[in-house]
């Protein structure tokens, strides 16, 4: 066939279309990195599997857990921990406050935007993910398998602390203006990694806790998105062409510091890939748009 052909044939009107009707070519598809439900929760499933269920799993992250305690990391004073001291939301005793505080924030935007929609899924998210993380922590055991000191076989997957600053990070990036969206998922994706990172560098969780956490509030959001009306689904996110490697090397920096330790660099480094992980996924989870299609258009009458 000659390249004549090859345009004619192009060209040529498709049988199954209306006289009159055109077809608009659709936007240039480019490979991006897709986060669906299932991908979320088999990653779940996953975690769970080898960091709780097998031994080897259970070792390495009993490993980080050394002899020191929660004092030698950096953020302890600013944990909850220390006496009378003040907690950074949402560790500690601030976790249900700033829980409901979020809530009330999503309620009030949407109220003042009169998003319903995007409104019911925001809120949907938030107690999706805190009801999924309490209900997986209850009937998901964690066995003892390599007779481990009875201080770590309390079940603490996934993290609770970890799953308020993204549950509340996904809503709001649903109810917020599609000008602010771009800054709500920068600096909740900043406020998840310095929060994931403390929890395991105060040895309040595992890196599989949050990752865990993660993983289901990106599942209950990518589930929600798919239920929205077209019309009010979250489109490609438009952003200052900066913004993504500022918005990761803040994450990475405050991962690094929430999640530092003066006696062990190992654990410090390990703390803060996992927290870094949490966040990177958040932001492909959100920072994804529907995919291109190609559009039949009808000439106006006349």
């Amino acid at each position: 066939m000659t390249r004549q052909d090859s345009s004619t044939l192009s060209t040529r009107p498709d049988p199954s279309l209306a006289p009159g009707t055109t077809i608009e070519p659709g936007p240039a598809r480019t490979a991006r990195l897709r986060v669906s439900a299932p991908l979320c929760l088999l990653g779940f499933l996953a975690v769970y599997l080898i960091a709780v269920c097998t031994p080897f799993g259970q070792r390495a992250e009993n490993a980080l857990f050394g002899e020191g305690d929660a004092m030698q990391a950096w953020i302890y004073d600013w944990s909850g921990t220390a006496f009378q001291s003040s907690a950074m939301p949402p560790l500690n005793h601030t976790a249900l406050p700033t829980l409901l505080v979020g809530i009330a924030v999503i309620a009030a935007i949407t109220l003042a935007r009169r998003c319903w929609w995007q409104g019911c899924a925001a809120t949907g998210i938030v107690v999706a993910t805190i009801a999924s993380k309490e209900l997986t922590r209850t009937i998901l055991p964690r066995p003892d398998l390599v007779d481990a000191h009875v201080s770590l076989l309390d079940p603490s997957f996934p993290s609770g602390h970890a799953a308020v600053p993204i549950a509340l990070a996904l809503g709001a990036a649903l109810v917020a203006s599609p000008r602010v969206r771009p800054y709500v998922l920068a600096a909740g994706m900043l406020w998840l990694a310095v929060t994931a990172a403390a929890v395991q560098a105060t040895y309040h969780h595992r890196p599989s806790d949050v990752l865990g956490s993660a993983l289901l509030a990106c599942a209950c959001y990518s589930l929600a998105i798919r239920f929205l009306p077209p019309a009010d689904a979250p489109d490609l996110t438009r952003h200052p062409r900066a913004l993504p490697a500022v918005a990761l090397t803040l994450s990475a920096a405050g991962a690094l510091v929430a999640g530092a330790r003066t006696d062990s660099l190992t654990q410090s480094l390990v703390f803060a890939a996992a927290a870094f992980l949490c966040a990177a996924l958040f932001w492909f989870t959100t920072a994804q748009g529907p995919a291109p299609t190609a559009r039949r258009t009808r000439p106006a009458p006349g």
